[in-house]
């Protein structure tokens, strides 16, 4: 079914679905879940769109059933750490391969799949800040390497400057952030019987919230000829994110008389579920760092 004109903001989550359908179905749920709910804020009145949408629930509730065994479908907390981690990672090897001055589609493209899945953690509430940042860079790094290249440019290496406005939008990427609503349950059967109003769509750069990310900093600064006001010269990359795995972080000894409170033993957990998704992609430097927040958090009582 062709995607209608409105839900022109969603056709790459949909297509970076399509592109991990058996690579990794994780992937491609969270990222139909997003579009459906971004679908629905910006279309489900007319007939075109709800059909379209109609469609991609049931699309919706038949991989949930198949991948009911998944813990990163029946766990919010694993999901979470599933798609933060798999954009982590995308980031990451973009972000070696820029700043290394190794510039080809597949950084282009790792750039700007990074930011769709950043988009894409929405659905499990607000982002964080640095997340927000994280993704903003991202797009935009990608469709500037993209348009240097494209016009026989040299692109420039690493953090650089960038409008605080400015967002790389040559993939056609309109900023819309989602609803922010849980994947529990059923795809709101409602839906079906009494359509929502649509509204207009957030500004990505304006979402708030909490999950960890990558962080960035940006400081004022002039950039090149033509280039931005705001400068990313103060990004930085969470400790051992690129150290080798054998080189941890300074772990804390275990301290006795520690008082933990049901909140500390919560996050404790996420961490350690954030490290074990980490595994799963043989990312053992982001498994070990979270591992060590965890730690840290258990005999000390601080984060």
């Amino acid at each position: 079914m062709a995607l209608p004109a409105p839900f022109k903001p969603i056709q790459h989550h949909l297509r970076t679905a399509q592109e991990h359908e058996k690579r990794d179905p994780v992937v491609a749920y969270y990222c139909r879940l997003y579009a459906m709910q971004t679908g629905m804020k910006l279309d489900s009145k007319t007939p075109e769109c709800r059909k379209f949408l109609v469609k991609l629930m049931d699309q919706l509730e038949t991989m949930k059933k198949e991948l009911s065994d998944n813990e990163s479908i029946s766990q919010e907390v694993v999901g979470n750490a599933h798609i933060e981690n798999y954009a982590l990672k995308l980031f990451l090897y973009a972000d070696n391969e820029d700043r290394a001055g190794r510039f080809h589609k597949n950084m282009i493209k790792s750039f700007y799949s990074a930011s769709l899945l950043l988009d894409v953690l929405s659905v499990f509430g607000e982002l964080s800040e640095e997340n927000i940042q994280h993704r903003k860079y991202a797009r935009w790094k990608a469709t500037y390497i993209h348009n240097c290249l494209k016009n026989g440019e040299t692109p420039q290496s690493g953090p650089i400057g960038m409008d605080e406005d400015e967002e790389g939008d040559e993939f056609g990427a309109e900023g819309f952030s989602g609803m922010g609503a849980s994947q529990g349950g059923s795809f709101r059967g409602s839906f079906r019987d009494a359509p929502l109003q649509p509204s207009q769509g957030q500004d990505l750069s304006q979402v708030p919230g909490a999950s960890p990310g990558i962080g960035f900093t940006p400081s004022p600064g002039l950039g090149p000829s033509g280039r931005p006001t705001t400068n990313y010269n103060n990004i930085h990359i969470p400790p051992g994110a690129h150290a080798p795995a054998n080189t941890p972080a300074e772990l804390l000894p275990p301290t006795g008389g520690v008082q933990l409170s049901p909140e500390d033993f919560t996050k404790a957990q996420k961490y350690c579920k954030y490290a074990g998704s980490a595994l799963q992609y043989e990312d053992v430097n982001t498994a070990i760092q979270n591992l060590q927040k965890a730690l840290k958090l258990l005999t000390t009582g601080k984060e």
